[in-house]
């Protein structure tokens, strides 16, 4: 959602297409794929290449990201009983079996992880970080999207990151 909206608003960012729009994505999944190699000391080239750009890292390889520059970090949080819905509606999707079977250990797992991450993430100097919460993003959008672009000091199109947020992709919705 963050990637989509700031693509919107005019945000250059480092993507492929390694992984291309799905029933679960249809607007793209926004990666790259050399990110996936942080925790496996791949080739780290490419992050003078994300300079100024917005970069798609998840939350298990943030933590992986050198020290030698500064980030700021946008992290979309979102309920945890939706993340393991979508999860598991996301494998059903491919055909492949359910993947979480025990929700409620999942969903502890998934806080650790979590309250670890944000410890990283305050703990560094070379990090700045907002956190954003995925369903006021489709509650406010308007409101988000300028707190993004003040987070990041830049000029954004705020109407058209609003606009980028399209509430039937909000599936999965706890509540």
């Amino acid at each position: 959602m963050a990637m989509k909206m700031l693509q919107a608003g005019g945000l250059p960012l480092l993507t492929d297409d390694a992984r291309p729009s799905d029933v679960g994505n249809p607007g793209g999944c926004f990666e790259f794929a050399p990110v996936k190699q942080l925790d496996k000391n791949g080739d780290l080239r490419w992050l003078r290449l994300a300079r100024g750009k917005g970069v798609k890292v998840t939350s298990w390889l943030v933590t992986r990201l050198p020290e030698i520059y500064d980030y700021q970090v946008i992290f979309m949080q979102r309920d945890l009983d939706e993340v393991i819905a979508s999860q598991n509606a996301m494998l059903l999707q491919r055909g492949e079996p359910r993947g979480i079977d025990d929700p409620d250990s999942m969903r502890e797992i998934y806080s650790r992880h979590l309250d670890q991450v944000h410890r990283f993430l305050e703990e560094r100097n070379c990090f700045t970080t907002l956190r954003v919460d995925y369903a006021e993003v489709f509650e406010r959008p308007s409101v988000e999207a300028k707190r993004l672009a003040r987070f990041l000091h830049r000029r954004l199109d705020i109407e058209c990151m609003a606009a980028a947020v399209d509430l039937r992709f909000y599936r999965n919705r706890s509540g």
